[in-house]
Parts: C-alpha cells; sequence; structure tokens
C-alpha cells in the first residue's frame, strides 16, 4: 500500500465518521441516512455526464450492491435511532473488516501480508474494544440497537466484498461509484417518499442543505475507497478505513458531548498501532 494510497484511505475514514455525525445531530436518524443517501445520488447522477457506462462484466456485482447498500442504509438508521454515536458506529464498523477479510480470502482466493493481516485484527481488536466501552457507558446499548448494529455490519461487509469485485471488473472505478450511488440514491428517494409522503417536499427544502453536504462527504468517502478497493487488497482497505472510529470518538466527545472513558483511550491506541501494522503491511 503506497503512501498517497493510505493518506487516501484515512481522510475517507475521516469523510465517513464526519457524514455519520451529521446524522447523529438531526432527531429523526432515518431521515438523516436517508437524505444523505438521496443527495449523495443527486451529485453522482450530475458526475455521470462525465463518465461512460460500467464494464458490463461489473453489472452483476453492481446489481448486487443494491440490495446490500439499501440494506446498510436501513438499519443504520434504526441502530442510530436507540444508540449513540460512539456506541453504535464502533459495532457497526468494527465488525465487518473481518467478515470482509474472510469473504475475500475465501470468495476471491486474496490473502493480504502477514503484517497488514496482525494490523487489521489488532484495528477490529480496538474497534471491538471501543464498542464494549460503549456497553458499560452511562447510556446503556438496549439488545435492539446491538442486533440493529451488527446487522448494518453484515450489510457492510457484503457491499465492500462486491464493490470491491465491481470497481476492479468494470476497469473504471470513478464510473463505478456514481452509477452505485445514483441508483441507490433514486432507491433510497422512493424508500423516503413511501415514508413521509406528502410531507417529503418540505422535508427536502428544510433539509436540503445538511443532505447535499452530507450525501457529498459519502460520496466522495467511498469514492475513495472503491479506487483503493481496485489498487490494494480489499481486507486491508476495509481494516484501514475502520480508522474512522477513531475520529467519530472525537466527534461524539467533542461535538456531541458523549462520556469518554479510560476503556476508549486503550482502544484508541490499539486502532492506532493497528493503523501503524497496516501500513507496513
Amino acid at each position: 500500500m503506497t503512501t498517497f494510497l493510505f493518506l487516501s484511505v484515512l481522510t475517507a475514514a475521516l469523510l465517513h465518521a464526519g457524514w455519520n455525525a451529521m446524522v447523529k445531530f438531526g432527531s429523526d436518524r432515518f431521515l438523516g441516512v436517508t437524505l444523505v443517501a438521496v443527495f449523495s445520488g443527486v451529485v453522482a447522477v450530475i458526475g455521470l455526464f462525465f463518465v461512460d457506462f460500467p464494464a458490463v462484466e461489473s453489472l452483476p456485482w453492481l446489481a448486487l450492491s443494491m440490495l446490500f447498500h439499501t440494506g446498510y442504509c436501513l438499519f443504520l438508521s434504526r441502530a442510530y435511532a436507540s444508540g449513540d454515536l460512539g456506541q453504535v458506529y464502533p459495532i457497526a464498523r468494527g465488525s465487518a473488516p473481518m467478515l470482509a477479510a474472510l469473504l475475500s480470502w475465501v470468495i476471491l482466493s486474496e490473502v493480504p501480508p502477514f503484517l497488514g493481516m496482525v494490523g487489521a485484527m489488532l484495528l477490529v481488536s480496538g474497534v471491538l474494544l471501543m464498542a464494549i466501552s460503549g456497553r458499560r457507558s452511562a447510556s446503556k446499548m438496549s439488545g435492539q440497537t446491538l442486533l440493529y448494529a451488527l446487522i448494518t455490519a453484515m450489510f457492510t461487509a457484503c457491499y465492500t466484498l462486491s464493490d470491491g469485485a465491481g470497481s476492479r471488473a468494470s476497469l473504471n472505478p470513478v464510473a463505478y461509484t456514481l452509477w452505485l450511488f445514483a441508483i441507490n440514491g433514486v432507491i433510497m428517494a422512493f424508500i423516503f417518499y413511501l415514508k413521509y409522503k406528502s410531507s417529503s417536499w418540505d422535508k427536502i427544502k428544510r433539509h436540503w442543505r445538511p443532505g447535499t453536504v452530507g450525501g457529498i462527504m459519502s460520496l466522495l468517502s467511498y469514492g475513495i475507497v472503491i479506487w483503493a478497493m481496485s489498487q490494494a487488497p480489499i481486507a486491508l482497505v476495509a481494516a484501514l478505513r475502520e480508522t474512522s472510529v477513531l475520529f467519530a470518538m472525537v466527534i461524539s466527545v467533542y461535538f456531541l458531548k458523549e462520556p469518554l472513558n479510560k476503556m476508549r483511550i486503550l482502544a484508541g491506541l490499539v486502532i492506532v498501532t493497528g493503523v501503524i501494522m497496516t501500513r507496513l503491511g
């Protein structure tokens, strides 16, 4: 993994934590997640005028990813409806890399270097430690919230693998990303209308600014990741992306005023160590 690729994935992690925090600022979590998806789709549609259609070989992966991304959005919003950012985010993100690594090994026969795998395991361990600290915080996490976060992680692992394979098959990661977000935006817009019906347009007028900002952040974040997965082992990129948990921890403490304890600090140090090991790999 080159230095530029490494820094790019870290930037994607920061952007991902940022748009998730924006969702938590609002009272309606489903509205926040849905509008981010819709407006990222709007931005992606504009970009479609400047790219070609993805290669035919990537279309089955693109279709499969539609299902996974839709499930991800729906269950993430449910998890955030009852849990804090510092509780939900580590579990939803931290359980996914090892699943993605396992799937990429079994399905794609892709085995990262030894140091890279050690770093990935440290990253996941740190993330899980942070999740445990969330369970012990003053604001207890319900079993339903935990279940929704784990299901979100499952969808994350699945779309990570399908998008990694799809971006490689497309021969153009940028085009693949734009088509992915454009179609996903249409699907989420339809779900948004079914949910809010007559009040849909009013909600769009009230929240289009944060929706647009969050949508751009989401599109850039995942666009960088898809490009990175076409250049480096999917498992390593997926693990390094989970440094977003560190950024989310800072945001949750300083902006959302969520509690910080010693275990969360320890988890942060483990994650940083994992980042260094991943880079050496």
